[in-house]
């Protein structure tokens, strides 16, 4: 079963046999095996690509299942639901992770020292199960889903300018003042449509933005407006330490949207492993602590 869910994940028998170090002709004799055993053929193998059968699609899924229930058997025969032990795989977005969840991670490790965490800094959204993620860290609404979710505060975006392209070019008054003043967008929270809500009415609408300066990613979309570049709309801790040093301003208050919800995300299962509740109990915590000093 674990061979056959390694070669769905890898997309390759030749990426399969090197994740589980065995030799091809060995998985792929294996593979031929429980097919015969079967009586049905589970993958259809071209010299480009794997494919799963109708027959492979509905196994995948039911040992899916099974070996999620041998890893609760195997965690509880070795005392990890009554001892905090074992490997802790974490994920959250990049920086937020650099800034916010690496420290936690540091001192959750001094405090059980039979926990070992990895954590995978990511701005893609690692999928729990198929990248084998114990718990993540989510900005934004959550889709509905069978994942358990644990709110631990909110997060606003910020529009802000440095001091001197302010006296250089104003203030705006309005988002429709953003179209005649030069911007630095990010492929993240922000876009070409920039969504503000109306302090009269509680409406939401969007503005057109035509950038001076496209990046990808946050930190340079924050750095070019220290350099007076142009606006940048971003998340409040991606600009948090600039707001408090003044080298740069927020703007445009009134008109910002409602802050996004930030959730500590796991996977729905009977009995969480110890490792994993005593983390969410530590992290909720000091996330929400952190995540309130910043408003």
């Amino acid at each position: 079963m674990s061979i056959v869910l390694q070669t769905v994940e890898k997309g390759s028998l030749t990426g399969a046999a090197k994740a589980l170090n065995m030799p091809l002709p060995t998985l792929s004799r294996k593979l031929s095996d429980l097919e015969s055993y079967l009586g049905t053929k589970l993958l259809q193998r071209s010299t480009r690509k794997l494919t799963l059968t109708d027959a492979g699609q509905s196994y995948v899924a039911s040992i899916k299942r099974i070996m999620e229930d041998i890893e609760e058997v195997e965690r509880a025969a070795s005392s990890e639901y009554t001892t905090p032990r074992g490997e802790l795989v974490l994920t959250a977005p990049l920086l937020f992770g650099q800034m916010y969840i690496l420290p936690i991670v540091t001192d959750f490790l001094a405090a059980y020292p039979e926990i070992n965490v990895r954590l995978l800094l990511s701005d893609r959204n690692l999928h729990l199960y198929d990248d084998h993620v114990d718990m993540a860290v989510r900005l934004g609404e959550l889709p509905d889903s069978s994942m358990i979710a644990t709110r631990v505060g909110t997060m606003d975006t910020v529009v802000c300018a440095s001091p001197d392209l302010l006296a250089a070019h104003g203030v705006p008054k309005h988002p429709k003042d953003l179209q005649r003043l030069p911007c630095v967008i990010f492929t993240g929270p922000s876009s070409a449509i920039w969504s503000f809500r109306n302090p009269a009415n509680k409406r939401e609408f969007g503005i057109d933005i035509v950038p001076r300066l496209s990046v990808t990613a946050a930190e340079s979309a924050v750095q070019a407006a220290v350099r007076r570049t142009g606006l940048t709309r971003v998340y409040r801790y991606h600009c948090a330490d600039e707001l408090r040093s003044g080298k740069l301003v927020q703007v445009l208050q009134e008109f910002d949207v409602d802050p996004i919800p930030v959730h500590l995300v796991h996977a729905a299962r009977g009995q969480l492993p110890l490792k994993m509740r005593v983390f969410l109990d530590f992290a909720a915590s000091q996330l929400r602590s952190a995540l309130s000093q910043l408003r």
